[in-house]
């Protein structure tokens, strides 16, 4: 499994919201899913958080256990090693 397949695992097994804040991860942002795109293997979901686009590859599976559509209130849940800055 690999790790988009486990955080959808996690997710399906937990009944509420509240249950599902226990994650490490730190960044954790509540959004709305503005579109899915499913390919084969892979899917792209575009989740607006605020005035931002965040954008997650994840695989298709994941999408369709989660069941994601247009509207689906979301968290995305960012876990990262490293974060670039730019000033323009």
């Amino acid at each position: 499994m690999n790790g988009s397949e486990v955080l959808a695992r996690v997710l399906s097994l937990h009944s509420t919201p509240e249950d599902r804040t226990c994650f490490s991860a730190r960044n954790q942002f509540a959004g709305v899913v503005q579109s899915v795109k499913l390919g084969e293997v892979m899917a792209e979901i575009v989740v607006t958080v605020g005035t931002l686009e965040i954008v997650s590859a994840i695989t298709r599976a994941s999408a369709e256990s989660l069941g994601l559509k247009p509207g689906d209130s979301v968290k995305a849940i960012i876990k990262s090693t490293e974060v670039l800055i730019d000033k323009p």
